[in-house]
């Protein structure tokens, strides 16, 4: 094992979720987009495009944190060994995530979003493409949602369903919505959540 330095992650929480937060923003910005520009290239169905991308990140924080829980029981039975204090054994561990986020096997968790995309009956592609054509997306979304489980508290994305309630406080519409519709149609991307709270909005469209 590498050596840990105490307390580092706590002390620098706050910068982290700053960053982190910012990251979202850019992935949305950016990646997302681009995600968009190349499938629209195999799919003329722009529902169908944004469902992909949607489902693509709500696949990537579930394989994010999954593969999170599994590096931090490793983490911890291997520091359980030798851990003496001062500290207590939880925020060492969390320290050593911390420091060694490049441990994380994120090709990993895309092989496994991927796997999981190619078996969602909502969405489809053309057979003779595969979903690794986004792979750059969802592997940035695996990094940043790996990241913020180390977050006290850690940061989720909200769960979305096609009929539900628009929320005000949880989604902008986009451009294309019907702005009379209460209900969402479909999501384009995942509002990011705090203890429950927004944080960042995500994107719906709404329709009658």
């Amino acid at each position: 094992l590498r050596s840990c330095s105490p307390g580092r992650a706590r002390r620098t929480n706050a910068s982290r979720r700053t960053c982190l937060v910012a990251r979202f923003g850019d992935i949305y910005a950016q990646e997302r987009l681009d995600a968009e520009t190349l499938l629209r290239t195999y799919i003329s169905d722009v529902e169908m495009v944004q469902r992909i991308i949607y489902i693509a990140a709500v696949e990537s924080f579930h394989a994010a944190k999954m593969a999170y829980r599994q590096f931090k029981i490793r983490v911890r039975e291997t520091l359980s060994l030798g851990h003496s204090g001062p500290e207590s054994l939880e925020d060492t561990v969390l320290d050593y995530i911390v420091r060694h986020e490049d441990l994380y096997d994120v090709q990993a968790s895309v092989n496994e979003v991927i796997r999981s995309m190619n078996i969602n009956p909502k969405i489809s592609f053309p057979p003779e493409i595969d979903f690794i054509v986004i792979s750059t997306l969802i592997r940035e979304l695996c990094r940043v949602a790996f990241s913020m489980q180390t977050l006290v508290p850690p940061l989720d994305i909200a769960f979305g369903t096609d009929g539900e309630l628009f929320s005000e406080t949880k989604y902008h519409r986009s451009f294309d919505s019907d702005f009379t519709a209460a209900l969402v149609a479909y999501h384009v991307w995942p509002a990011l959540m705090e203890n429950d709270v927004v944080i960042v909005k995500g994107e719906a469209v709404t329709k009658r």
